[in-house]
């Protein structure tokens, strides 16, 4: 990269040996059955999230501990997943940075003001994670406080530099992300500074959301296995990676790399860090583990539009995938995508018993 990162240190977790099942499967231990949790398993399918959102924004939500508990642990009360991942979005750390950021109803997220040049990359700023997202880090202490005796961990999460760098580019979501191509194959020197601020704040924020709780942490890269092939991933996307799960395994907890559409070049994906590989649902997961080795944990993988699914055949599915994981050590069922507003509640409730009742030893 054209300049280094800096982050700052953070303590370790004490090393002893986790009793949660989440916990034991990103370590590859054995445990008393299958962990489940699921992605976005704290959002708009869920009347009692739909209620609080009525009488309050996103940001605020976001920004205010006590709601972000309260929707984060929703799931957990109602379905009890073996995991909590706390309630955000990965684009609240870009306001810290200067864009400006709006949720419009019925658009997604909305950029104010996109980058559209070099210099408005040296206009965005790098400010620690407590003056910028205090928000989310006390939400990671509330929850890890009310979760602590019932052994259920917290899990914090980022958005991974690529993934932002669309967003900040684009203004929003993209169906083909020719602005962002454009600009990071016509200012190359510029795209590696943009990437290496983005990597800079996302590493802070992971190490302080640990810092603040979270025993696990999540980086997210949703759109650059849509958006490159392997050759542009190889030599505009994975050092940066590369250097970000470096920095933020200094946490000394479990980090989950989850790179959405990258089947084309999955072990590189995998390659760039983390001690968990989340999968998509496009590859069999019994392939996909192959191909990483089953020494490395994975998460997930079933298609998430199963949930729309009659019982019977999602029953079907969620069968498939524990089938295919074979009962090994590191395996925490998940999605390959986030659940959708249309999810019907009772079929997560019968997701979560169906995986703890078939894998329990």
């Amino acid at each position: 990269m054209a300049e280094q990162f800096q982050v700052t240190e953070t303590p370790s977790e004490v090393d002893t040996e986790p009793t949660s099942p989440f916990l034991r499967a990103c370590r590859g231990l054995p445990a008393e059955r299958t962990p489940v949790w699921l992605l976005r398993q704290a959002g708009r399918y869920m009347p009692e999230y739909r209620a609080l959102r009525a009488q309050h924004s996103m940001l605020e939500v976001i920004r205010t501990p006590e709601l972000a508990a309260q929707v984060t642990l929703m799931p957990v009360d109602a379905f009890g997943v073996d995991a909590a991942i706390v309630f955000s979005d990965i684009l609240p750390p870009l306001v810290g940075m200067g864009l400006e950021l709006d949720f419009v109803k019925g658009d997604g997220p909305k950029i104010g003001n996109p980058i559209a040049s070099p210099r408005d990359v040296d206009l965005l700023g790098t400010p620690p994670a407590e003056e910028t997202m205090s928000g989310t880090l006390g939400a990671i202490m509330l929850v890890r406080r009310e979760l602590e005796s019932r052994d259920v961990p917290v899990i914090g999460f980022a958005g991974a530099p690529f993934t932002l760098a669309s967003y900040a580019i684009e203004g929003g979501t993209s169906k083909d992300f020719s602005k962002t191509k454009a600009f990071m194959l016509s200012e190359p020197a510029a795209w590696k500074r943009l990437l290496t601020k983005l990597a800079t704040v996302q590493a802070d924020y992971l190490l302080a959301q640990a810092r603040a709780g979270a025993q696990a942490l999540q980086v997210f890269d949703s759109w650059a296995g849509r958006a490159l092939g392997r050759e542009d991933y190889l030599r505009y996307v994975a050092p940066v990676n590369r250097d970000l799960y470096a920095a933020v395994a200094r946490a000394g907890v479990p980090v989950i790399n989850f790179s959405l559409g990258v089947n084309a070049y999955l072990v590189e994906a995998a390659a760039c860090g983390g001690d968990v590989i989340g999968l998509d649902w496009q590859l069999p997961l019994d392939e996909a583990w192959a191909q990483l080795g089953h020494e490395r944990p994975v998460q997930g993988n079933l298609d998430p539009a199963s949930l729309l699914a009659p019982w019977r055949e999602l029953r079907a599915r969620v069968d498939d995938v524990l089938q295919r994981a074979a009962g090994r050590p590191g395996h925490v069922f998940n999605v390959g995508h986030g659940l959708v507003p249309q999810t019907p509640v009772d079929n997560v409730r019968r997701l979560v018993e169906r995986v703890q009742e078939r894998t329990s030893r």
